[in-house]
């Protein structure tokens, strides 16, 4: 399979090396330096994009790849308050594009179950439950997909809580930054060389559970979008990396 990157940095690198021990081809890879040369015709070498860029070109380059007719893998993040009208652009134009938080095994396995405890949790109201994640310095979204993604899937299943609510720890906050109780916080740290990290707590008054997700390193991210790439082959539509899944 012949593999465009879209995006060279550590992510890009770590895909490169998996997918190459995986015998793919690598035939373009764009970066902020040469972005210029991401055009269609030379997106037409590839069978599959695997987009790891920024929010600041992602939408340009899925807009490309529906452009030059090559699927696209897409993990970047902070992008996804526009993911109806991709959706919808995919659809009515029969591309093909698959998304995802996070493309780990071990991440896609916590989110099902994160579903079910939510769930369970509906029978235990006197416990107040919250989402934890901690990120490297230089993640520039915040909170992160991952504990987006963890957080829809406790309001989908815990009746108590209606929205999220985001507090970057470090950051400035005002008296009107208290969580009411219908809200969930996400609380963000940012600290060195950390992976990924991301625990849901339910805390009561004589016990606490905490359900976590502790990534050592950017490998198992990688394997899953080349996993993805393939898993997409002679597909057309919109997927999310949840269907690449059997739950």
């Amino acid at each position: 399979m012949n593999i465009a990157l879209l995006g060279y940095g550590k992510m890009g690198k770590i895909i490169e090396t998996i997918a190459l021990g995986r015998n793919h081809q690598i035939v373009l890879k764009i970066d902020r330096d040469n972005q210029h040369e991401l055009t269609v015709e030379n997106l037409q070498k590839a069978d599959v994009a695997i987009e790891f860029s920024t929010p600041g070109t992602v939408l340009d380059n899925i807009n490309t790849c529906f452009e030059a007719g090559v699927p696209v893998i897409v993990g970047t993040t902070g992008w996804h308050n526009m993911l109806s009208s991709v959706k919808e652009n995919c659809e009515s134009g029969n591309h093909t594009l698959l998304y995802g938080t996070n493309f780990s095994v071990g991440v896609n396995i916590f989110f099902h179950v994160n579903k079910i405890l939510a769930k369970l949790m509906n029978n235990y109201p006197y416990y107040e439950v919250q989402v934890e994640e901690i990120h490297h310095t230089q993640k520039l979204d915040s909170p992160s997909g991952t504990a987006i993604t963890i957080a829809e899937g406790i309001l989908d299943n815990l009746e108590s809580k209606k929205e999220w609510v985001n507090e970057l720890v470090g950051e400035p906050t005002t008296e009107d930054s208290a969580v009411a109780a219908d809200q969930l916080l996400i609380e963000s740290h940012r600290i060195e060389s950390v992976p990924g990290t991301h625990t849901v707590i339910y805390d009561s008054e004589v016990d606490s559970i905490e359900f976590k997700h502790t990534a050592h390193n950017r490998n198992g991210f990688a394997l899953g979008a080349v996993l993805a790439a393939e898993w997409v082959q002679d597909k057309k539509g919109f997927y999310s990396v949840e269907d690449m899944f059997q739950f």
